[in-house]
């Protein structure tokens, strides 16, 4: 049973360990967040191997609870450059700086892969890059480069809508019907008039004019249709 429990008992705690901490993509971790998470990775597994499950515990609490300080600390500007690097410029105005480039240890081919990924092909398109202190790269283009916006046109666009989900994975959203006032009961008419069943339903959602819109598990052929091509073996 101890081998069954101590592990379960460290999984545990390392999920609510790191709920308290927050929600925050790995991506958008800054260098004293991923050293929190070493940390506090190392002393909650230590007890799988030693026999120390409550001193191992206690310690990954002092842990959170200090990473939990720094970060109100880091709210402050004067700590906040302590804590956290600066961004750096990699482009400005259209000119590459090397400067920049050196400090951010970023070969060119790699700057022009992160260009490319945004879509900017032309470093002379671009007004700023930054790598900023997660690592990731933010590209401003230069005002004639940018895409249009209806602003631009002076045209009036209606408010984004966001299809509201019922069905996911063959399983009805009773706290989405709940909050669009509607019942279960209608949400299965709308199934079946659509000839679908729930349970063989992806995804089905609220749209704007009331309806309902179905993605089912079957999946349309279109075969020879440049189109429709799919990368692999399966062709």
């Amino acid at each position: 049973m101890e081998t069954f429990y101590r592990p379960l008992i460290v999984f545990i705690a390392g999920f609510l360990f790191l709920k308290v901490t927050g929600k925050k993509a790995v991506s958008q971790m800054h260098a004293f967040d991923l050293l929190y998470i070493f940390v506090l990775t190392n002393i909650i597994s230590a007890p799988i191997e030693v026999r120390h499950l409550g001193k191992a515990l206690t310690y990954a609490v002092m842990v959170v609870i200090l990473y939990k300080i720094f970060i109100r600390l880091s709210l402050h500007n004067k700590l906040r450059w302590i804590l956290y690097e600066s961004p750096t410029v990699l482009i400005q105005d259209g000119d590459i700086d090397r400067k920049g480039l050196k400090k951010a240890r970023m070969p060119m081919n790699e700057l022009l892969s992160h260009l490319r990924v945004q879509g900017y092909t032309d470093t002379r398109e671009i007004a700023m890059a930054v790598m900023e202190e997660t690592g990731s790269i933010s590209v401003i283009p230069k005002s004639e480069y940018r895409p249009i916006e209806p602003n631009d046109l002076h045209l009036k666009v209606k408010k984004a809508y966001l299809p509201i989900p019922l069905i996911m994975d063959g399983q009805i959203l009773e706290h989405n019907l709940k909050y669009l006032q509607v019942d279960q009961g209608w949400l299965l008419a709308e199934v079946e008039k659509q000839g679908e069943k729930v349970n063989e339903i992806s995804l089905a959602t609220y749209l704007e004019n009331g309806k309902l819109s179905i993605d089912n598990n079957d999946i349309e052929e279109h075969p020879s249709d440049p189109y429709f091509y799919k990368p692999g073996k399966d062709n």
